[in-house]
């Protein structure tokens, strides 16, 4: 049986297409069978992270119409046999995803074996967000370590707790929070929340910490998902959470400031 993970967030621009390529990616690199698709209809961003932009010919909707078969419209990484990209339209608007359609997709996905089903949600509320974690059966919970993105993180929780189809039949999606942007030394000053603010606040135990880094913006550029760049420490974290979202145990690593070194702090820098 497929294991369904939305990436969702209350805030846009938090990290959620990011980490949705950085997770299939580490989930591929782990053997498993994955489909990673693009809920965000009208902007579509995912298949740029994965690379795979020019080969989109058929997408979500067309396959949900009736135009394109599922196996037309997946796109297979060229990195990993294993996985596959399912592009948003840019064309359509929200209405165009049906509850009945989306759920005959992922049961479609299911029946050709694969292990784990990525869903990268818009962001906010709206009908496309509310498709991506309705099925699910783990949320990854993106956030950036402050006030506005926790808030509207916590009206997410609500709607996970309430509005989906396991909520439905009296139980639980699994939820993880993913931090992203995370600067030690901007929590050490205050001006960042901290980590045990952000658990305190959302009530959720940490699934990964993503450092602050440049090194993410030059990988999307790429096309190539940062988790595969493992000399970043920010690829490095992404496969840390993929490790612990898998069962495993890692020690939680770039979340303290980086200590100087005896001649910065005699020549400053």
């Amino acid at each position: 049986m497929a294991e369904i993970i939305v990436v969702t967030s209350g805030k846009g621009g938090v990290g959620k297409t990011t980490t949705s390529a950085s997770i299939a990616c580490g989930l591929a690199r782990q053997g498993k069978k994955v489909a990673v698709i693009d809920f965000d209809v009208g902007l579509r961003n995912l298949d740029l992270i994965m690379g795979c932009e020019r080969r989109v010919v058929y997408d979500f909707v067309n396959v949900i119409h009736g135009e394109a078969s599922l196996k037309q419209a997946l796109i297979k990484d060229k990195r990993f046999d294993t996985l596959h990209v399912l592009a948003a339209s840019q064309t359509r608007d929200k209405d165009a995803l049906a509850k009945e359609g989306v759920e005959k997709v992922l049961n479609d996905l299911a029946e050709d074996g694969f292990d784990y089903i990525v869903c990268d949600s818009p962001a906010g509320i709206e009908k496309g967000a509310f498709l991506a974690m309705y099925f699910a059966d783990q949320a990854i919970v993106v956030v950036n370590p402050e006030v506005s993105s926790v808030r509207d993180s916590d009206r997410i929780l609500g709607l996970l707790a309430s509005k989906t189809r396991k909520a439905e039949n009296g139980e639980r999606v699994k939820e993880h929070l993913l931090l992203t942007r995370y600067s030690p030394s901007r929590v050490e000053t205050g001006e960042m929340l901290s980590i045990t603010d952000v658990e305190e606040v959302l009530g959720l135990k940490t699934i990964g910490v993503i450092p602050e880094s440049g090194d993410v913006l030059n990988a999307s550029n790429k096309g190539e998902p940062v988790i595969l760049d493992m000399e970043s420490n920010a690829g490095q974290a992404y496969d840390d959470a993929v490790a612990r979202l898998m069962g495993q145990e890692r020690p939680m690593r770039f979340t303290l400031p980086e200590k100087k070194g005896f001649f910065t702090k005699l020549f400053g820098g």
